[in-house]
């Protein structure tokens, strides 16, 4: 019965990642769509009082969203080979490594965007990830912790 539990949590890890390549894919093509309405409107209150984006500045969000979207699938494959190869294996290096590839992508991205008063982002997008890709991480601990050195 444990194993079915760890399988379980295991696939909701790799799943989740999934999910996150997909929303990465959508920030990268499609950053201006009603995908990201609430988040775009949040960005100009915070940085431009509300009022639409300049084109040369939606120019250079497009941009920037693109090499973020970029970023976020190459980081979610990694993480969705290492769930289904040394994660599922239990090999506790792995274990480790996705915690702490995603506890430095959150305080990072989360530390910057509170500094910027961009208290959205850490709401709408990294707590949310957080949540979804730490709780397999959570309900998985006691069996890499049983895991010898």
């Amino acid at each position: 019965m444990r194993n079915k539990r760890f399988i379980f949590w295991q696939k909701w890890l790799t799943y989740a990642n999934v999910m996150t390549i997909c929303v990465g894919i959508l920030v990268g093509f499609a950053g201006n769509s009603f995908f990201f309405t609430l988040h775009n409107e949040y960005t100009k209150e915070v940085f431009f009082n509300t009022q639409e984006f300049d084109p040369a500045v939606l120019q250079f969000k497009n941009w920037l969203f693109g090499i973020i979207g970029g970023t976020i699938v190459g980081f979610h494959i990694l993480m969705v080979m290492i769930s289904e190869n040394a994660f599922k294996r239990k090999e506790k290096w792995a274990y480790n490594a996705m915690w702490l590839g995603l506890l430095s992508w959150f305080c990072i991205d989360s530390g910057i965007s509170i500094y910027y008063g961009a208290i959205h982002n850490v709401v709408i997008i990294n707590l949310v990830a957080l949540i979804l890709i730490g709780l397999p991480l959570v309900m998985t601990k006691n069996v890499f912790n049983s895991i010898d050195k």
